[in-house]
């Protein structure tokens, strides 16, 4: 068993890294997405849009956030310039030949779009240039790095809405530092007032059930938090059960730290934001069956998940 998760932030990265030895790495081209997919969403008028979420291969974070798995998925190098507009192309080529023709993208890439060791500056012109057909562009940031350095990118997109996506984790101020995200609850706050003041629109990421909370501080404080992401002027909540399957989530569960949170915890923080009414709410689908203590009620119940996130209504019989 690894020692205590620290109590210092700057022995955290080192036991974060540590704990990653015998889980694998995607093998990954530098000039290929490592995957696409077409979605289906609704806007905040109710009207379903057909999009193509991108995960773009790229460099690893340089945040070691505790409960991040994407990693897996990254390259230990970064990459070169030409090569992320490479892997739009092919994305894009390889959606039309399936018959997709989405009006909204997702640019995901594991990290911050606005990070220069991750997306190379000189690529983003370029970049907006592949996705000006589209009507809204999503785009994932770090708060630390929001700031007027995604200005030029929305003024090239030809008119396309520009929404970045934020990831606000939990409003706990205590859980949120021991995250290892080095962000606080005022910086998400500065970045999203930063972004809707320039007409930019924000989705924050919340997650249900992070470490160090028991099921019942799950509920509240993933309640809690879809409030204040509302109340800091966010558009949309993406909802994530928190998973393992990093190392890190292991060893805390073996420490009585996490433990995956239960369906019914997440449904309850789902029901909650949807009735609020204060903004689109969903469900991340993703891994879903992995990621949530009691998975054998997952089979019966996402096509009614699947159904709320497009209606963003709470059916009478419940789910």
């Amino acid at each position: 068993m690894a020692e205590a998760y620290p109590v210092e932030p700057e022995k955290r990265d080192a036991w974060i890294l540590g704990l990653r030895r015998g889980v694998p790495r995607a093998t990954l081209d530098p000039r290929r997405v490592s995957a696409w997919i077409p979605e289906n969403e609704p806007d905040d008028h109710g009207r379903i849009h057909s999009g193509l979420a991108l995960f773009l291969t790229n460099r690893e974070c340089p945040w070691r956030c505790l409960m991040c798995d994407l990693w897996r998925h990254t390259l230990s190098v970064r990459v070169r310039a030409g090569d992320l507009p490479a892997q739009i192309d092919q994305a894009l080529n390889e959606s039309r030949l399936a018959g997709h023709s989405p009006d909204w993208i997702k640019l995901y890439n594991a990290g911050s779009f606005f990070d220069p060791g991750a997306v190379p500056v000189g690529d983003r012109s370029s970049i907006a240039r592949q996705v000006q057909g589209f009507r809204r562009v999503i785009l994932e940031n770090h708060p630390a790095l929001t700031d007027g350095r995604v200005l030029p990118f929305r003024d090239q997109l030809g008119g396309a809405q520009l929404e970045v996506a934020i990831g606000l984790e939990t409003a706990h101020p205590m859980v949120l530092e021991r995250l290892n995200k080095r962000v606080g609850l005022d910086d998400f706050r500065r970045a999203v007032g930063f972004l809707r003041e320039k007409e930019i629109d924000v989705r924050a990421f919340v997650l249900v059930k992070p470490p160090f909370l028991d099921e019942s501080e799950a509920l509240d404080w993933a309640c809690r938090s879809i409030d204040f992401a509302f109340d800091c002027g966010v558009n949309v909540v993406s909802l994530i059960a928190t998973r393992a399957g990093n190392g890190a989530l292991e060893e805390l569960a073996r420490q009585g730290e996490f433990s995956p949170p239960r369906f019914e915890t997440l449904v309850s923080a789902f029901r909650h934001g949807v009735e609020a009414k204060r903004g689109r709410v969903f469900v991340d689908l993703w891994q879903l069956e992995q990621a949530i203590a009691n998975p054998e009620v997952i089979q019966g119940a996402r096509s009614h998940l699947e159904m709320v996130n497009r209606s963003q209504r709470w059916p009478a019989e419940g789910v």
